[in-house]
């Protein structure tokens, strides 16, 4: 005859014994970001050094040329003959993730970033360029000029992993995709840099403007 007392013991073990397993094997088991933490989250704990983080299988983008934006001051010309400046210009491109989150330079994402890219692609990559110099520029009379320029950007995707020392949001890792664009060497797969002088023709207020100046030509910032 089985003593019940054995068996009630025996069975509690093996139920305890159970249910450790399955905790187990939840800790043990990688996460998708969608189930719990946002990917805000998780990559603010990558940032801070709360979660040992790793940017997973980049893959590099197409070289593209981004968009032109204005990167000097805009000069008017309010005379009634062309007008020629030298006119010094200055611009710096950053990098921005999937939902928009800027990559600061020299921070702990970039440099996790760059670590990856350098392993498997054996060149570096950067989370921001700066450039400057200075261009002579022609404006025709009754026309507000300025310099414009764009930057060589491509992308980098990968797969963030976020390992914690203790369970967070009920897990050891965690998982998000991401995509990373920013700035890209000049030629890079052959596409280069552009820097150009653009000009319009001044508008109703900004022509009395010139009169209230009394100067045949002027500059504004517009940055």
């Amino acid at each position: 005859m089985v003593d019940n007392r054995t068996l009630r013991r025996g069975t509690r073990a093996l139920a305890l014994g159970a249910t450790a397993l399955g905790m187990v094997t939840a800790m043990a088991l990688p996460a998708a970001a969608d189930s719990g933490p946002t990917r805000k989250e998780l990559i603010a704990d990558c940032a801070s050094g709360l979660g040992k983080c790793s940017f997973n299988d980049p893959v590099l983008g197409k070289a593209y040329l981004g968009d032109f934006r204005q990167v000097s001051d805009s000069l008017y010309n309010c005379s009634t003959s062309p007008a020629t400046q030298s006119m010094t210009w200055s611009d710096t491109v950053g990098s921005t993730d999937s939902v928009g989150v800027s990559i600061t330079a020299g921070g702990k994402i970039a440099d996790i970033i760059d670590l990856s890219v350098t392993a498997n692609y054996s060149h570096t990559w950067s989370s921001s360029h700066s450039e400057s110099s200075s261009l002579n520029m022609t404006v025709q009379p009754g026309e507000v000029g300025w310099i414009s320029r764009a930057q060589v950007m491509q992308t980098v995707s990968g797969t963030w992993q976020t390992h914690y020392d203790n369970p967070k949001w009920g897990h050891y890792y965690w998982y998000v995709p991401d995509t990373v664009t920013g700035p890209a060497p000049n030629g890079t797969e052959g596409v280069s840099n552009a820097v150009v002088v653009k000009s319009r023709k001044m508008t109703g207020a900004e022509k009395t403007s010139c009169a209230a100046n009394g100067r045949k030509t002027f500059k504004r910032s517009a940055r």
